[in-house]
C-alpha cells in the first residue's frame, strides 16, 4: 500500500500537546526516523515525537561517528521525514558545525531545517549553547537541549562514556541543564546518566526531559530507531532493547515500544538503566 493512502484518526501532535502530556505526567514516547516510509508507520504507530538524529551518520551513511553530517543531509532527510508525517512532532538536529561558529551561522542554519518540515531543532551541549539557545528561541525557533553524553563530543569527552557519574559533573549537569530551561528550551534529551541523576534533572524541570539510557524517571524515551529493531552494526548499547524481538511485524514492534513508554515498562532499570 503506497504510504499516503492509510488516513491517521490522530489529532496534530503540538507543543501545547506535549506540555499537556507532561503535565499530566503522561509519557512521551520519540524515535529517530529518517525517510518517509517509516515516518508514516512511526507516525500509525502513535508515536509521539520523530527526531531526525544526526545518528544517519552512522545507521545511514555509515561513518563511525556523528562528525561527518552535513547540514545539507538534514534537511534533505528532515524533508523526506516531513512528507511522510502527518501529525507527529518533528525534531532536526542541528549537526556538528552548526551552531559553534556564530550566531548568524546558527541561526540560518537553524531556518534551513525549520524550512525543510522540522517544528523544532535540537543541539547538543550546556553552558555556552544557553546564549544560542536564547537567540534561536528569540527569533521564533522552539529548541531542545541535549545533555550528558553528546555524541558531537565523543572525542572530547574520551568515547562512549555514561556522564555525571560524579558529584562535581553531576552538579554541572544540574546547572546547565536549569540555564538550558532559563534560556528558553521546551525540552530535554539527557543521554547515558545515571537513573537517579536523570530522575532529580527531571523532577526539578519545569519542561519534558526525554532519556535514552537515562532511566525510567524521565518524561519520555528515545531510541534511535535501527536500534530498536535489533539493526545494529556491533554489540547494541545497554540501554536498547530489540522490540521486533517476538514482535510478528516492524508496526507491531513500534506500537510496543509505545506501549511499553507509555506505562513505564520500558526502559527496565535493572536491564537498560545505570
Amino acid at each position: 500500500m503506497p504510504y499516503n493512502v492509510k488516513m491517521s484518526a490522530r489529532k496534530q501532535v503540538t507543543m501545547h500537546r506535549i506540555r499537556e502530556m507532561h503535565s499530566a505526567n503522561e509519557k512521551i514516547a520519540m524515535l529517530t526516523c529518517y525517510d518517509a516510509m517509516f515516518a508514516r508507520v512511526l507516525d500509525d504507530a502513535g508515536i509521539d515525537i520523530l527526531l531526525v538524529g544526526d545518528s544517519l551518520g552512522t545507521v545511514l551513511q555509515g561513518h563511525p561517528t556523528t562528525l561527518p553530517v552535513s547540514v545539507a543531509d538534514m534537511a534533505y532527510h528532515t524533508a523526506c521525514v516531513a512528507r511522510g508525517n502527518r501529525t507527529a512532532w518533528l525534531i532536526a538536529d542541528m549537526p556538528f558545525g552548526t551552531y559553534q561558529e556564530s550566531d548568524e551561522l546558527t541561526v540560518r542554519n537553524a531556518i534551513l531545517l525549520m524550512q525543510a518540515g522540522a517544528h523544532m531543532v535540537k543541539l547538543e551541549g550546556g553552558g555556552w549553547t544557553a546564549r544560542i539557545v536564547k537567540r534561536l528561541v528569540e527569533r521564533g525557533i522552539p529548541v531542545c537541549a541535549h545533555l550528558g553524553f553528546t555524541p558531537q563530543s565523543v572525542h572530547a569527552l574520551g568515547g562512549y562514556r555514561v556522564q555525571g557519574r560524579d558529584e562535581i559533573s553531576a552538579t554541572q549537569l544540574r546547572k546547565d541543564a536549569a540555564e538550558l530551561a532559563a534560556a528558553g528550551a521546551e525540552m530535554l534529551v539527557l543521554e547515558m546518566v545515571p537513573a537517579a541523576l536523570a530522575r532529580d534533572i527531571t523532577e526539578a524541570l519545569t519542561i519534558p526531559v526525554i532519556g535514552i539510557g537515562a532511566g525510567v524517571g524521565c518524561s519520555g524515551q528515545v531510541l534511535v530507531l535501527h536500534d530498536m529493531l535489533g539493526l545494529t552494526f556491533g554489540k547494541p548499547a545497554r540501554f536498547v532493547r530489540d522490540f521486533l524481538d517476538g514482535a510478528n511485524s516492524i508496526e507491531a514492534a513500534m506500537k510496543q515500544y509505545v506501549a511499553d513508554v507509555k506505562a513505564g515498562r520500558f526502559p527496565d532499570e535493572s536491564l537498560h538503566s545505570f
